[in-house]
């Protein structure tokens, strides 16, 4: 067990998928570029790179254009020489069910 202020430190955020793409040599991994709606320096939008290892059920074509929720406060983690910033939820299932947000809502928006 955690305490609520444990639980309270995890930053989980709505990401739109703005683009997906296997990852060359792995069976496992897809690389996503999301847009929690952050700016870049230049006051674009920005997205972060994010992998994910729901490659065998999933297509870049089922992702592309939909919104889940993420946590977006983890220490960044290196697979593949890559990068992840963040990480997709999704239930511990045979098949991973992607956690979305039952209505449309802007990238960035936090859950409470």
């Amino acid at each position: 067990m955690i305490n609520f202020d444990d639980f309270a430190k995890v930053e989980l955020k709505v990401g739109k998928i703005l683009s997906a793409e296997p990852i060359k040599d792995s069976e496992k991994l897809l690389k996503l570029q999301v847009d929690f709606g952050e700016e870049n320096e230049v006051g674009l939008p920005a997205g972060r790179q994010v992998l994910s290892g729901i490659a065998k059920w999933y297509s870049p074509k089922d992702l592309i254009g939909k919104s889940f929720i993420f946590a977006t406060n983890l220490e960044p983690r290196k697979m593949m020489g890559l990068e992840s910033h963040a990480m997709i939820l999704a239930t511990n299932t045979d098949k991973p069910a992607l956690i979305k947000p039952a209505t449309k809502v802007k990238p960035g928006a936090t859950l409470r």
